[in-house]
């Protein structure tokens, strides 16, 4: 009688026993999608509740650098890379706006949440490292791509100024490579930042100095050779001139070159990033 199978008093069946997954063992196979468009669209909603601030006034900011140079150089009077200065600075001034905004919308996220006591909310969700980087990372990238949209909007419609595009290719690459690049380090930043005064610290003093001193507002083949090697070794500086030559087909750098040094340095962040979000470094202690 002992041996006889357990019968399901509803059914009158044998009792079917459920099995647990063991601790740790993942149930979602594949990527998860859902999880993965969940963070996705809450970092977009987070950063776009507050548009005016996140979106239009860094594009008034980028816009008034463009105003005031171009009147302080002379309007159409000065010419760089043979081409109006003003038309020199404008693909510049986009992509600059572009980097400083992925770095800030990823800078803030984890480290809010690290503050706040809600880090909670990005650790427990059944995603991956790898879903829970590539999602902050787009999100950030998103708001770099609307902020560059709306100050080539704004340039489009600026008399004196020629925004057309030569090689959307240059464009897209470099744009993405670029808030990528800015992206990931922001992310790095929210990992190791513990206060506001941290991000700020790298906000003012790489972020900033990088972004000024990239060739924005000038051709570095007017700089002395030891401020040249000093402008090659500065990533923005290829980020700016590749997406500068996808408006008017010149560069101050091998725009191959360029390209291959961003995709080499965001693989190499993202590593990093990956790495420190598995071990939970500042994180998960």
């Amino acid at each position: 009688m002992l041996d006889q199978p357990e019968k399901d008093l509803t059914t009158g069946g044998p009792v079917r026993t459920v099995q647990f997954a063991e601790p740790g063992t993942p149930i979602i196979r594949g990527v998860n999608w859902a999880g993965f468009l969940a963070l996705y669209w809450k970092e977009v909603r987070r950063f776009f509740k507050v548009q005016l601030q996140t979106v239009w006034a860094p594009s008034i900011t980028t816009l008034l650098f463009l105003v005031i140079f171009t009147v302080a150089m002379g309007r159409g009077d000065h010419s760089v890379l043979g081409v109006p200065f003003a038309d020199f600075i404008a693909p510049g001034l986009i992509c600059m706006g572009m980097l400083q905004n992925a770095f800030a919308n990823s800078s803030f996220s984890m480290l809010v949440g690290k503050i706040q006591g809600t880090i909670v909310d990005y650790l427990t969700p059944p995603l991956s490292v790898g879903e829970l980087l590539a999602a902050l990372v787009t999100a950030s990238m998103t708001r770099a791509i609307l902020v560059g949209f709306a100050v080539w909007l704004a340039m489009f419609f600026w008399p004196g100024v020629n925004v057309g595009v030569s090689h959307w290719w240059a464009v897209i690459w470099f744009g993405l490579m670029g808030a990528a690049m800015l992206s990931l380090l922001g992310v790095l930043t929210s990992i190791w930042a513990e206060k506001f005064d941290h991000a700020a610290a790298v906000t003012n003093f790489v972020v900033a100095p990088l972004a000024l001193l990239s060739g924005t507002f000038y051709s570095i083949e007017r700089l002395s050779p030891a401020f040249q090697a000093v402008s090659h070794a500065n990533p923005f500086f290829y980020a700016i001139s590749g997406f500068r030559y996808g408006f008017l087909a010149e560069a101050d750098s091998p725009v191959i070159l360029g390209a291959l040094i961003l995709l080499a340095i965001n693989i190499g962040l993202t590593l990093i990033c990956y790495f420190l979000l598995k071990s939970g470094w500042k994180i998960k202690s």
